[in-house]
């Protein structure tokens, strides 16, 4: 692998946190180099953070906005500029919230000017372009591998948004005028120097004074923490053998909920956790996880060097060594910190004072975590007689099952706990007391079956033990868990051939081994037989009317160039979800087949689409064998009988009528003739 040498380099936003880190590790390990940092001095950047290189004679410092294409362009050409580090932007997710246009400014109109000034230069070798994880939006709470470079951006919040739409600008840039650009996107990172807005200086700061640590909605949200030199050292490493065109993510696989980095702060300050945590309201919208595959950096020859216990012992010595670091930053230590780069902010305002107040707050200072959820009971005139604890919150079906106990007025909760985890389950129950638990949590692969095939103590992990952990559980504390499982555990064979009408039954063993996820479905369904408390549903195909969901049946075949033609059975989760929480009520126990009556193939789907969605749809057909050369494992195809379903819910309707009545109808852009 070739290894580039810069000559000079150009840091943008180099007296912030990690650019800082990053701009003094190279001027003390490559004396040859020159380092031209350039930064605005906004309030979160100081020049002290630069003070260990500022006597070297490898050193300059420019201040300035490199929204400043004058001088973007000046510096480039007098300092004789090859290499760009592109480090400067608004962070603070907070702050988006208030101040949305500052990030625009900065994160996306910046980062065009300095685009705009290499192309017309023509001098630089290496454009690297500094992004974040929030890019990639939520991750799937039961996901266990991280979203890997070439994952789909879907970011949730105007900070993440700005990353984003900065990205394609680098992307385009490289693509359309030939830019050497090279792309990070990183977990979060801690250490000295940085400014308290953030959650681990800030829980440091307020612990040294003795004042209440914030946490936003109930702290189960997860993060990852890379410590500030391993990330500089990251960063050196891309920038010497990183490859141009290509993204690198700097992360860690290593997570941890805020409620229990705010814990960790709390026992190596010696405070009493139940007297110091204080919960208040979330942000607008706060992704519950971030996870992020690390190996292809780690190819590179990187490699996370500092525990997280060794890392936040370092933070914090050097905190209260420097308390007064960053002058008055009481406006910082806010739950929802409120800082001068958004107009209008009073400098005179006692924050001091704001921050005690929140302990005095009858409803802040409660050490009992808010519900998950936003739906209230305070005003029932009565207790409501179910309330449900939820596994699989970013998931399809988890999600959905969250609305429909909105719509009806049912109490809910999200387990906060990992399935594998049988302390952390305890908890859940402990803490939201329901009624009934549903487990729509599970690996299904990413995109599809065959990343399970490569994962398999993973998908063990989680389809297997994890299920069995939680069914466990619920039988200990006398709970009925909806355990939403798959119907793709058959094949048709002589006794069930296709078009027969002959579907298989509950008590039908599985003769599906094509592909490890069914392996493990059809191993974890057996095992819960010998649980009286568990309700197996078994779903296939899932069809709703949400079109633009990419896990949608309908979706994912209107989108392949081809599909198989086989009819098989599917489930229509705008009929059948809120059925299974009827299920629920009804106390029903044992495996159902949770599928529509009937079947129906590709080709009449498609059909349907064309008819009701778009006219000028076209498809073709390719046969089972010309499939599997371009999938991993084999897929099932069944048809399901739903007897047993349907005598117990005799309006359920067939597959085709519930795909016009639910999924076609609502949908409908074709006028009807």
């Amino acid at each position: 692998m070739a290894t580039y040498e810069p000559k000079n380099i150009l840091i943008t936003g180099a007296a912030g946190f990690i650019a800082s880190h990053v701009a003094n590790r190279l001027v003390r390990n490559y004396p040859h180099y020159k380092i031209v940092v350039l930064d605005k001095l906004d309030y979160c950047s100081s020049l002290k953070n630069l003070n260990p290189s500022r006597p070297s004679p490898n050193f300059k410092f420019v201040k300035g906005d490199i929204a400043s294409a004058d001088l973007v362009n000046y510096l480039l050409i007098t300092e004789s500029i090859d290499t760009i580090m592109h480090f400067a932007a608004q962070t603070h997710v907070d702050n988006s919230f208030g101040n949305s246009f500052e990030f625009t400014k900065n994160n996306i109109y910046g980062t065009h000017v300095l685009l705009e000034a290499c192309k017309v230069t023509g001098q630089i070798r290496r454009f690297i372009h500094v992004s974040t994880d929030e890019v990639y939006g939520e991750t799937d709470e039961d996901a266990v591998v991280g979203n890997h470079e070439a994952s789909q951006l879907l970011p949730t919040n105007p900070y993440s948004a700005t990353k984003a739409g900065a990205e394609m600008l680098v992307m385009a840039y490289g693509r359309s005028y030939g830019l050497p650009v090279i792309t990070t996107r990183g977990n979060n990172v801690y250490g000295p120097n940085q400014f308290p807005e953030k959650l681990i200086p800030k829980f440091i700061l307020l612990a040294m004074r003795g004042l209440p640590l914030p946490i936003h909605g109930d702290g189960s949200n997860v993060r990852s923490y890379l410590y500030c030199e391993d990330v500089a050292e990251a960063f050196e490493v891309v920038l010497h053998k990183g490859e141009v065109g290509h993204v690198y993510n700097i992360g860690t696989v290593k997570e941890r909920r805020v409620i229990d980095v705010a814990k960790d702060i709390c026992r190596l300050f010696g405070l009493d956790t139940e007297k110091v945590i204080r919960f208040v309201e979330n942000r607008p919208f706060n992704d519950q996880r971030y996870f992020l595959d690390d190996q292809k950096l780690k190819r590179l020859g990187w490699a996370e060097r500092t525990p997280w216990e060794e890392g936040l012992k370092k933070t914090i010595e050097w905190y209260t060594t420097n308390p007064d670091y960053w002058g008055d930053v009481s406006g910082a230590l806010l739950p929802h910190p409120r800082m001068l780069m958004t107009p209008g902010v009073d400098e005179r305002h006692n924050w001091t004072e704001e921050i005690k107040s929140i302990s005095s707050s009858p409803v802040e200072a409660s050490t009992t975590a808010p519900a998950t959820n936003t739906q209230s009971t305070t005003d029932a005139p009565q207790k409501h007689p179910y309330k449900f604890l939820i596994y699989g919150r970013t998931g399809w079906i988890g999600g959905l099952l969250g609305k429909i106990c909105e719509k009806q007025g049912i109490p809910y909760e999200y387990g906060k706990g990992r399935l594998e985890e049988r302390s952390q389950l305890l908890e859940d129950i402990r803490n939201v007391k329901p009624t009934h638990v549903f487990n729509a949590a599970g690996v299904t692969g990413r995109p599809n079956v065959d990343w399970c095939e490569t994962h398999k103590q993973d998908t063990i992990r989680t389809n297997v033990v994890g299920t069995l952990n939680l069914a466990d559980v619920c039988r200990e504390q006398g709970l009925l868990m909806i355990n939403y499982a798959t119907g793709c555990i058959f094949e048709y064979d002589a006794k069930h051939p296709e078009g027969s009408g002959i579907g298989f039954k509950e008590e039908d063993t599985p003769n599906f081994t094509g592909s490890f996820y069914s392996k493990t479905k059809a191993m974890v369904e057996e095992l819960l037989k010998d649980y009286d408390n568990v309700c197996t549903l078994r779903v296939r195909m899932p069809i709703s009317s949400d079109l633009s969901n990419p896990r949608n049946f309908i979706t994912k075949i209107a989108r392949y160039d081809k599909v198989v033609n086989i009819p098989n059975s599917m489930t229509i989760l705008d009929e059948l979800l809120p059925i299974s929480i009827e299920m629920a009520k009804r106390d029903c126990r044992g495996i159902w087949n949770f599928t529509n009556p009937g079947v129906v193939s590709h080709n009449e789907i498609l059909e349907m689409y064309k008819k009701y969605i778009n006219p000028e749809f076209k498809w073709t057909n390719f046969t089972l064998e010309e499939q599997a050369k371009v999938i991993v494992a084999p897929r099932s195809n069944n048809e399901m009988d739903a007897s047993k379903l349907k005598a117990e819910f005799p309006e359920l309707l067939s597959i085709k009528d519930s795909l016009i009545k639910n999924v076609f109808e609502p949908n409908r852009k074709v006028p009807s003739s």
